[in-house]
């Protein structure tokens, strides 16, 4: 009773709390993306880098930019994690295999954070500090600016230009990430989460000595949620008393991964210049989650499996801390977006919640999905909508004043088809290749079900896993390392080059015919749109999964 009353005062706590940021934190971000005036810090950078900040790119060359800075920071993270033992603060550990350095540079660089480490043992401060947490940010930065450049396209007639993405990530991380960042590392940091530079030795109950590594820990946690990234400080994730101490510690860690992607449908809304718009696509996301949550939760507090009702619970995996409804909140939100980080093990949920947070991640990660990735995904998904629409009412389909034509819906399918294809081709290369180490690390649907996560979680750059499996063979660090690449710049390619076929057409006027797209209608279509195209394409590998374990 006390696990309920507590897990429906943070539901609602949290609603509170992102209710009263959704107008001021979007509009700021709309004046952060539209200002014409530049930061004197930030015209230093630009000038170190050498960017003319008033030059404008093409839907080509801001890809080409994308994809630049971010093979740069691969290769940067890279170097840093193979040569850790030459930094200052590596606590005596030598440098990562390569093929786990390069799984995790693509990881971080990616907005993934999928980890074949503990933490801990693994990486010194400086690799922590230095390569993870600043990849925290410029990822989550680069996810931004892809999306204001997308709603860019749906903003600006007859034109060839997006914007500048060395503005928008420059602007993403200074104006946004970083100062909101600061503030939930000292929150964190009240709350007890470890911020220094040294480890601990203490007493253990048997009257020997531990040592506890300790860490910058509060502000990489900070980034972490902010710019749903994921990857943790320490192998138990936000599951450890280091980086989630409290439940208030864990409450702010949720507000903190869904602040900045429910905000961002405000921000979408006011540049425009139609907010019914925003609430619309706010509602749609809201439904899916809420919908997820409701199904998870009461999988998991009814112990709906074999396990659980054997053992008269569900609690295994999960924090004596949080409780079942924490667990299943945390589990739902981390894989609702493209954050990853857990407060309890998925691997250990019951069937049906542990199918949950795998449609979570099939759905494209658009419930509200990760910074920015997960509004670029919904309007490509509202395209679909319009298109399906106008085929039933014989109508050339439009979305916010331009028509979707061939040029257009060829993006849209690409993207629709490209991370299931990526993620369906890893599962079963993975399962089919004699000899392939650990792939199923227990038997039957679990067992597939755990391949069929750790592909999806790479493709859709979420970062969770189903733990059961073993992933450090040179296989899966470098299969996963592929379907995190693939997964996270193929997407960005194409909605780039569909933001900048919108960019090029004039403005078609609203007449009698045209669908509205900022009705309760249009949003329950858009849901059912996704709910259908989710589960043409996955149905099979969730019937042979977590559906198959289920019944069984």
């Amino acid at each position: 009773m006390n696990d309920t009353i507590s897990g429906l005062l943070t539901i609602t706590v949290l609603i509170l709390l992102l209710a009263a940021v959704h107008v001021p934190l979007g509009d700021y971000m709309a004046r952060v993306f539209t200002s014409p005036s530049h930061w004197r810090v930030e015209k230093r950078l630009y000038r170190l880098v050498g960017v003319n900040p008033d030059a404008e790119q093409s839907a080509r060359s801001y890809a080409l930019s994308v994809l630049g800075f971010s093979l740069v920071g691969i290769v940067s993270l890279f170097t840093i994690l193979v040569g850790q033992s030459a930094l200052p603060y590596d606590r005596g550990l030598p440098g990562m295999p390569a093929d786990m350095a390069l799984n995790t540079a693509v990881s971080f660089v990616t907005n993934t954070n999928w980890q074949s480490y503990a933490g801990e043992s693994t990486l010194g401060l400086a690799a922590q500090a230095g390569g993870l947490a600043v990849q925290n940010f410029v990822s989550a930065a680069v996810g931004l600016a892809v999306a204001i450049a997308v709603i860019r396209g749906f903003v600006r007639t007859r034109s060839d230009w997006l914007g500048n993405f060395w503005v928008d990530l420059v602007r993403g991380t200074v104006r946004i990430l970083l100062p909101i960042a600061f503030v939930g590392a000292v929150l964190l940091v009240g709350q007890g989460v470890v911020q220094d530079f040294a480890d601990h030795t203490v007493r253990t109950l048997a009257g020997g000595s531990q040592t506890i590594p300790g860490g910058p820990v509060a502000s990489q946690e900070a980034i972490k949620e902010l710019g749903t990234n994921g990857g943790g400080f320490f192998n138990a994730n936000s599951a450890h008393p280091f980086e989630n101490p409290t439940p208030l510690a864990n409450l702010l860690q949720l507000f903190l991964i869904l602040v900045i992607p429910v905000s961002l449908t405000r921000t979408f809304g006011t540049m425009i210049g139609h907010r019914r718009q925003g609430l619309a696509v706010l509602g749609a996301m809201t439904v899916m989650l809420g919908a997820a949550l409701a199904v998870a939760t009461w999988a998991e507090v009814g112990g709906h499996s074999q396990a659980a009702q054997l053992a008269g619970g569900a609690m295994e995996g999960k924090e004596a801390r949080f409780g079942t409804w924490a667990s299943s909140l945390f589990a739902v939100v981390t894989t609702g977006t493209s954050t990853g980080a857990v407060n309890s093990a998925h691997d250990s949920m019951t069937p049906v919640g542990g199918g949950v947070t795998m449609l979570n991640m099939m759905l494209g990660e658009v419930s509200p999905g990760g910074v920015g990735a997960g509004l670029y995904g919904i309007l490509v998904m509202a395209i679909l909508a319009v298109f399906v629409a106008g085929l039933m009412v014989g109508r050339t389909p439009e979305l916010l004043g331009k028509k979707i034509g061939t040029r257009e819906m060829t993006f849209v399918a690409l993207y629709t088809l490209s991370v299931p294809a990526i993620v369906l081709v890893g599962v079963g290369t993975a399962i089919a290749l004699p000899g392939t180490p650990d792939v199923m690390g227990n038997p039957g649907g679990h067992g597939f079900s755990e391949v069929v996560y750790a592909f999806t979680s790479a493709a859709n750059n979420n970062g969770s896993a189903f733990g059961g499996i073993t992933v450090t063979s040179t296989f899966f660090q470098i299969a996963l390392a592929l379907a995190m690449l693939l997964g996270r710049f193929v997407p960005i390619v194409l909605v780039l080059a569909l933001a900048g076929s919108l960019a090029k057409q004039g403005r078609v006027p609203v007449t009698a015919g045209t669908l509205p797209t900022h009705t309760p209608l249009f949003a329950g279509l858009l849901v059912g749109v996704i709910l259908l195209v989710t589960g043409l394409t996955f149905f099979p590998a969730l019937a042979l999964g977590p559906l198959a374990e289920a019944l069984a």
